[in-house]
């Protein structure tokens, strides 16, 4: 039992965070990498939080200038730190030990993955019943996760089990917990908020890492705003309930304005994140092939060099699920993605497997454009297998993100005639960076598909939260203006680096393309090198893609920050995909180069003015 004293300590010291904290802890969706260390992430944050509570100086400056505690919000930032810490303190438990999540069940899902390779029983026991979002079937024999359901009315009479005990608490009070040294997990649900897992005993730490990756790649932590509202409790104050009637009045408005941007008719979902929409997505279309394609093989076709989370979340998917399996896409860097898709479609067709494509359009991050009029050729071929019958359809996936303008998929668009979906990040231009949350639209032929996602982005509780909702209700109606004046001001910027330096390779859309619509305000740049052999060059060219970056941030402080994002409402953002949106990507499969992304609202003469001091000075 933490003593009373303790207690106070804990509440006395969150109560100063909270009237003191900077305003970017609620708004915020990336934070500056220059002050992350990935190794350290959340204890270096913490640790440095407590150094401020020794020396009593929770002021507004000190508590801004602490480490990063994550890289980016999906998986967790200084106030879901704050709220694990606290109610860690309050419970007299180790920090890392407490997992927050926006999702009621994906810490759930977390335990069942890492049970599955550990080939380990799982127990979850429940008072009263279930929650409403458990699927007990689907989670059987889609995700293919083995428990057993237990009903108990008291936590003390929990006896001793072979496996992982789970303990599911319903109670809305997210800090108080009923440790028991036969329960394994504690799960403490709020309607609200999302949930708090504990994981119990120093035979369990090694669960930790693991879950904290589910919270990475297929879900999100508990929001800013939940964390917040959640540390108001815990220090005694009242906090306000949502609004369900102004929530399905937002919600309204986010599908009309999802629709009308994409000249699509089938209602939209929306989910907390934009690799919480994918996992609803490849879940949903794992369900309905095993309904309408038995004993096939899926075939989940993914680039190697697309965007980490992408890559490694179909991969993970892949590891866990019995007949589907990853093929390689090769789309960039010298690699056509339309005969690409021509013959990985050929090699499925002969096996008799379902192809499920996920592809980016602009390509991440040489941002290229394939022919639209093949691809769509490629993806509509009626194909044969071995024996002579008709081949499945593939469905083509695709991550529109970098220009979520695009309408490929309404009525008489380029992929209305082939099964097709489309998602966006909303943490990009959606929300102009003020929320994570991400869409899926899907075109006439692939109406089917989207009751399966619907499912599983409930079974998974990955919709998006209430102020998600609120804020894209704000944001989606100009989000096609600031696609327009971002690319104004990237087309300029990309101009005068050929001009200043020639030498440098700039992948980014041609006047052609922007002409039909393919106005990214994101572009990749491969600095000219000097040595003397293969691995000096690319040592000396990593060295300048941080020597540039340094000096953005450090002389436009304010706009330039190295971070892993873009469409913004205002700035500029540099990054090294290998060192971030590439972080699980295969070695080789990696790109050195630096990304710039660029906002409507910045000053663009600053940033040109110091590139040319950098090009003076290599």
């Amino acid at each position: 039992m933490v003593k009373v004293m303790e207690q106070e300590s804990v509440i006395k010291n969150l109560r100063k965070v909270l009237k003191n904290m900077p305003n970017d802890w609620l708004n915020l969706t990336t934070h500056r990498l220059d002050i992350y260390e990935e190794s350290q992430a959340k204890t270096q944050f913490l640790e440095n939080f407590e150094e401020l509570i020794e020396k009593n100086k929770l002021h507004a400056s000190a508590l801004n200038n602490l480490p990063t505690a994550f890289d980016y919000i999906r998986l967790g930032h200084p106030l879901s730190c704050l709220l694990e810490w606290s109610i860690a303190g309050l419970n007299n438990l180790p920090a890392d030990s407490l997992i927050s999540f926006g999702s009621k069940m994906a810490p759930i899902l977390a335990i069942l993955r890492k049970n599955l390779f550990e080939q380990k029983n799982t127990r979850i026991l429940y008072k009263n019943s279930l929650p409403i979002f458990f699927n007990s079937e689907k989670l059987t024999k889609v995700y293919g996760y083995l428990f057993t359901l237990q009903k108990i009315d008291e936590t003390d009479t929990i006896n001793a089990f072979e496996g992982s005990t789970v303990l599911l608490s319903q109670q809305n009070k997210l800090s108080d917990f009923e440790v028991n040294s036969n329960i394994d997990f504690i799960l403490n649900i709020h309607d609200d908020l999302g949930s708090i897992l504990i994981v119990n005993g120093q035979q369990n730490e090694h669960y930790i890492s693991e879950i904290q990756h589910v919270r990475r790649r297929e879900t999100i932590a508990m929001t800013p705003i939940n964390s917040f509202r959640g540390l108001q409790a815990i220090i005694g104050e009242q906090i306000k309930q949502v609004d369900s009637r102004q929530k399905a009045s937002n919600k309204e408005r986010v599908l009309a304005s999802i629709k009308e941007i994409t000249e699509t008719r089938i209602n939209p979902v929306v989910a907390s994140s934009g690799l919480s929409i994918q996992y609803a997505i490849l879940m949903g279309l794992i369900d309905h092939a095993f309904e309408e394609h038995k004993g096939k093989k899926i075939k989940i076709i993914v680039p190697p060099n697309c965007y980490g989370g992408t890559n490694d979340q179909a991969r993970r998917v892949a590891a866990c699920i019995e007949g589907v399996e990853i093929t390689d896409l090769l789309v960039d860097g010298g690699n056509d993605m339309v005969q690409s898709i021509e013959q990985v479609l050929e090699q499925t067709a002969k096996e008799d497997a379902v192809p499920y494509i996920i592809a980016e359009i602009p390509t991440n991050p040489r941002v290229e454009v394939p022919d639209l009029i093949e691809l769509k050729a490629a993806l509509s071929k009626v194909r044969k297998t071995k024996n002579g019958t008709h081949a499945v359809k593939p469905v083509f996936i695709l991550d529109q993100t970098f220009c979520p303008n695009i309408h490929f998929l309404g009525d008489g668009e380029i992929l209305s005639s082939v099964r097709a979906l489309s998602y966006a990040s909303g943490s990009k231009f959606p929300s102009g960076g003020k929320c994570t949350a991400g869409y899926c639209v899907a075109n006439q032929k692939a109406e089917p598909l989207m009751q399966k996602i619907t499912q599983h982005l409930t079974i998974c509780d990955n919709e998006a939260t209430a102020l998600q909702y609120e804020i894209l209700a704000a944001q989606l109606p100009s989000m096609n203006t600031r696609i327009h004046d971002a690319y104004i001001n990237t087309r300029e910027f990309v101009n005068f680096i050929k001009e200043t330096l020639p030498e440098a390779k700039i992948n980014f859309v041609s006047e052609e393309l922007a002409e039909k619509g393919f106005t990214p305000s994101v572009f990749s740049l491969d600095l000219p090198t000097k040595g003397n052999t293969d691995e000096e060059r690319e040592a000396n060219k990593r060295i300048l893609n941080h020597k540039l970056i340094g000096l953005m941030i450090n002389e436009i402080p304010n706009e330039s920050k190295y971070c892993v994002s873009y469409g913004q409402l205002k700035g500029c953002y540099w990054t090294i995909p290998a060192t971030s949106t590439q972080g699980t990507t295969k070695e080789g499969d990696k790109d050195y180069i630096a990304r710039v992304a660029l906002s409507a609202d910045m000053d663009l003469n600053k940033h040109k003015e110091v590139f040319a001091s950098f090009v003076k000075n290599i």
